[in-house]
């Protein structure tokens, strides 16, 4: 695969240009130029068993040439060796687990593997590269695991002072060692502005390696591909239909791996982007509008983004066309009382505990079932067969408050996140200018 910018689509880099540039020399976020072909491999993916078998051939498929095929099935092995779950609730709707990797959320699946494959594209150099992240909540952990204590890397995480849950600034500001968190005076909006305004800034490109492990990088968007794989080619558990699928979105860079897998021929019925209030989205799915505004804070705090940066990769698939997005993808939003009614919905009617991100998206795919209109009523049965996959972006234990206050069960803690509650916070308080974030890279790097 090769890549560029939207604003100089013949000015391509390779993957492994992608990767460590973060973004364009014009600002702009890569994207592919040449997408691959995965329509004749989908017999091959409904035969194979296994996450890994199925994230080994496809990611074979979209590294090939620039690796061999080979090399690219051993990266995705190491990469993931944990798998996603799919389990239904009822006759229309199933969950795609995607917290059992090493931080309990989605954002392991991305992260992991761009770890592992700059490890794999540095090889014997001997220079040092700094990451820069942004995070709204579990971007942060999942490439602070990631990328802790691998050499020749430096992770810089940016997150928004008091609009994380404790438990996500514990996992990311507990390791130290080469990954450093700056609690930034401000919103996720300001921390990704940073970011940005940071690779854009000539003094900081000349003196430092700066990259990207957002999903700004490709590199971290294009492994996240590998479950929408993975679960739209399960004829046991879907039978002959192509799935909907309903994606709890804020940065919509999940979102916008999946339409990239449906782009290169997965089986997709459609999409629902499901967000909280902040649901920019939505409104321009329904409008052709689209106005960006400050973020509001809510439950499903991951999700609090008035400016998602993936929209640019969006309207690239689509071709600049409104129509077209939003004949393939419905918005719908969900507030943090209905939140908190569906998370307590799913518990009482299948016994299952879920994070208020994934009780928006399950929310979001009823409405979508019960047909046209702002909003069902959760209980209307469609006639047809359709099936609706929602993505279900984390452990519940990650935000055991919320599943206390709606269903009064505390969720069972898994040890991965048990051990860093008892750590000390190591974290440095930063404001939302750029002179402050450069000064201390300069310091700390050059």
């Amino acid at each position: 695969m090769i890549f560029a910018s939207r604003a100089h689509p013949n000015a391509t880099v390779s993957f492994r240009e992608a990767v460590f540039t973060g973004l364009a020399s014009d600002g702009g976020l890569y994207h592919p130029v040449n997408p691959p072909d995965l329509a004749p491999l989908v017999r091959r993916f409904e035969a194979l068993e296994s996450f890994q078998e199925v994230a080994a051939e496809a990611g074979a498929a979209l590294l090939e040439p620039e690796m061999d095929g080979e090399r690219a099935r051993a990266l995705a092995r190491r990469a993931l060796p944990f798998s996603p779950v799919l389990r239904r609730l009822d006759e229309h709707v199933l969950l795609l687990e995607l917290f059992h990797g090493p931080t309990c959320a989605f954002k392991d699946f991305g992260a992991q593997f761009l770890a592992a494959s700059m490890e794999e594209l540095l090889g014997d150099e001997k220079r040092r590269i700094q990451i820069l992240v942004a995070t709204s909540g579990d971007t942060g952990s999942a490439v602070a695991h990631a990328f802790h204590g691998r050499s020749g890397i430096d992770v810089v995480i940016l997150y928004p002072s008091g609009r994380v849950s404790a438990l996500q600034e514990q996992q990311l500001t507990t390791l130290g060692g080469n990954v450093h968190a700056l609690e930034v005076k401000g919103s996720f909006d300001d921390c990704q502005r940073l970011v940005k305004e940071a690779f854009q800034d000539a003094t900081l490109r000349a003196r430092l390696s700066l990259t990207s492990a957002n999903s700004i990088n490709i590199g971290r968007l294009i492994p996240q591909c590998l479950y929408y794989v993975f679960a739209a080619t399960r004829r046991g558990e879907l039978g002959d239909e192509a799935p909907t699928i309903c994606v709890p979105s804020g940065n919509f860079g999940n979102l916008t791996a999946g339409v990239y897998a449906w782009r290169w021929g997965i089986p997709v019925r459609g999409f629902v982007a499901a967000t909280n209030v902040n649901d920019v989205v939505p409104v321009y799915l329904r409008s052709g509008r689209f106005d960006p505004r400050p973020s509001v804070r809510t439950l499903s705090n991951a999700m609090d983004v008035g400016n998602p940066s993936n929209f640019e990769r969006l309207t690239q698939v689509f071709q600049g066309s409104w129509e077209g997005m939003a004949a393939r993808i419905e918005g719908r939003s969900v507030d943090d009382p209905r939140t908190l009614a569906t998370m307590r919905q799913i518990h009482e009617r299948h016994q299952v505990l879920v994070d208020p991100h994934t009780a928006v998206g399950y929310a979001a795919a009823r409405d979508h079932l019960a047909g046209p209109g702002p909003r069902g009523d959760g209980r209307t049965v469609p006639s047809s067969p359709e099936q609706v996959i929602v993505l279900s972006t984390a452990d519940p234990a990650k935000f055991t408050e919320t599943v206390v206050q709606a269903t009064g069960v505390s969720p069972r803690m898994p040890g991965r996140l048990a051990r860093c509650l008892a750590l000390p916070k190591k974290s440095q308080v930063v404001g939302t200018s750029l002179q402050e974030l450069s000064r201390f890279l300069l310091d700390r790097f050059a």
